[in-house]
């Protein structure tokens, strides 16, 4: 509707503090075809109009839109032949399969 879900670039911090608790290992997460995601309730909206519809919307995964992202990740990585790291092509192929 031409307007974004995320306040804005000044409270990214609030992901950020979810990503430090989840490297002290306190943050909760859900487990998602794309890796580990918060759960609605696990970034700090306090102060902000958040519905908990729209944290839900912003968090979910969209199964054919990542395949396509992802299609589109290997032809970018296939660009540098044998120096791309083995490390992100086979983190690329674990996430198509999840997908």
């Amino acid at each position: 509707q031409g307007e974004f879900l995320w306040p804005g670039f000044g409270e990214n911090l609030r992901v950020l503090r979810w990503i430090i608790e989840r490297a002290r290992g306190e943050g909760r997460a859900v487990e998602t075809p794309i890796g580990y995601l918060p759960p609605a309730d696990g970034i700090d909206t306090r102060g902000l109009d958040i519905p908990e519809a729209t944290m839900q919307a912003l968090l979910q995964v969209d199964a054919a839109a990542w395949k396509q992202e992802m299609q589109d990740v290997g032809k970018y990585l296939e660009r540098f032949g044998d120096r791309t790291p083995r490390v992100l092509t086979e983190q690329l192929e674990r996430i198509r399969s999840r997908l």
